[in-house]
């Protein structure tokens, strides 16, 4: 089993439906999320984070908004680590007077 996964940043886009990646309720996310943004968030909720600019989510490949290698911890599903991000994007957004 590998020991990261990835987030690309449409997981966590509010201007993105289900059907075109997001995996969190839109209630809990901002829009026009950067993989910058996902980075920062995940390592100030304490993971290893790196930003992959040039790759691409498959649904959009058209679009090359990079993606972001995130290191796994014992206890933290992949789904229960994305709501964790999302909140913490919400709060670097109000923080910085953005939404």
């Amino acid at each position: 089993m590998p020991d990261h996964f990835y987030v690309y940043p449409a997981y966590l886009d509010r201007s993105l439906s289900r059907a075109d990646g997001r995996r969190v309720p839109a209630g809990r996310t901002v829009a026009e999320v950067t993989a910058d943004e996902v980075a920062q968030a995940a390592r100030k909720l304490g993971f290893k984070a790196e930003v992959e600019a040039e790759k691409e989510f498959p649904r959009q490949f058209f679009r090359y908004a990079g993606r972001v290698k995130i290191a796994k911890k014992a206890g933290a599903p992949k789904a229960k680590t994305l709501r964790a991000l999302a909140d913490e994007l919400v709060r670097l957004r109000a923080s910085a007077g953005r939404k």
